[in-house]
């Protein structure tokens, strides 16, 4: 069993190993910010377009761009993971496609149907990237990205689709200034009692995290922060929804105040820790959901940790908890001893 060091969280050379990730998800913001700079001049051609019968959103971060439209878009729409096109779409439809410079033969399949079907194209990829030249056409429109961050193209193309009027209004330098915040707030020079993702390092330890998200965004923010951990520590941990995480917590058995695992053989992952994200959605299901999961955790003794974030957009909300998480997932990485500076 692999115990966590929580003087790691503190050690200048430990946290080295994990500088080249760190580093990434602290210029999260300056990514944002790039992007935007580069789409202007083909967000401003978006504007004299008619508006499509329906959108069809592929390839990263596909259901992220979905959450954010589902409330307000005037159109039916629908996030496809699947190679090709549904079969209803055709020159009256948009397809928006999120792409890196080597997108997967099942998105190549996509843009190529797209094109073929005459479909409107608003495609987010490197210029010069392969699936940018499959994706020529009359009726294509290509938003420049250079730096292989699907979050910032998906910023990009949402604010691009509410100069369509499909999509709620983005401001990207807001978000870009929120993620910015996450990034000095959980910086690996700000001490474990200030850092809420040190924090949240703390809290996952030595425990299986559960991960819960109340709104739709919430949600779909657990699920990525649910992939990190278990990429970075090797463990299992679950994203799920209140009434199927209930069942796990309440079934926890009574800690034993006098076990120790090294003598006693004992798994840390047996108990389960309990990750809330919190986007201040005022929903009265979401707000029952949070405090039925809080007392079934006081009621088993299970450690539980709340990652708020409650201003700003939709998509500086989700960004705040995303961010968040995955500076938590680095930390357990680093307490786990499993980074390093190769």
């Amino acid at each position: 069993m692999t115990v966590f060091d929580d003087s790691a969280l503190d050690d200048a050379q430990a946290l080295a190993g994990a500088d080249a990730i760190v580093r990434r998800l602290a210029e999260a913001g300056s990514r944002v910010r790039r992007e935007t700079a580069d789409a202007g001049e083909p967000i401003d051609r978006l504007r004299s377009l008619p508006r499509p019968r329906a959108l069809v959103a592929a390839g990263s971060e596909a259901r992220f761009i979905r959450a954010i439209l589902e409330p307000v878009c005037p159109v039916p729409l629908v996030a496809w993971p699947h190679h090709g096109l549904p079969g209803w779409v055709g020159a009256l439809d948009l397809v928006v496609v999120m792409a890196s410079d080597v997108a997967p033969a099942s998105l190549m399949a996509t843009v190529h149907e797209a094109v073929r079907r005459g479909a409107m194209l608003l495609i987010a990829c490197p210029a010069s990237s392969l699936v940018a030249e499959h994706a020529a056409g009359s009726s294509t429109v290509l938003l420049p990205t250079a730096t292989a961050d699907p979050f910032a193209a998906a910023v990009v193309a949402l604010d691009a689709l509410h100069t369509m009027d499909l999509g709620p209004a983005v401001d990207p330098e807001a978000v870009a200034a929120t993620m910015d915040e996450v990034a000095r707030d959980c910086s690996p020079y700000a001490d474990v009692s200030e850092n809420p993702a040190k924090d949240l390092a703390l809290c996952m330890a030595d425990a299986q995290p559960l991960v819960w998200g109340g709104s739709t965004l919430a949600a779909r923010a657990s699920r990525r922060v649910a992939e990190a951990l278990r990429a970075a520590s090797g463990r299992a941990a679950l994203a799920a929804d209140a009434d199927a995480l209930l069942p796990i917590v309440e079934a926890t058995t009574a800690r034993d105040p006098f076990a120790d695992p090294f003598t006693d053989g004992l798994s840390a992952d047996r108990r389960p820790c309990l990750v809330l994200l919190d986007d201040g959605n005022s929903s009265p299901v979401v707000r029952a959901d949070h405090g039925r999961l809080v007392a079934a955790a006081e009621r088993a003794d299970v450690r539980a940790s709340v990652v708020q974030h409650r201003h700003g957009s939709d998509v500086e909300r989700y960004a705040a908890l995303l961010q968040t998480g995955m500076f938590a997932a680095v930390y357990l990485s680093v307490g786990l001893g499993r980074t390093s500076e190769d």
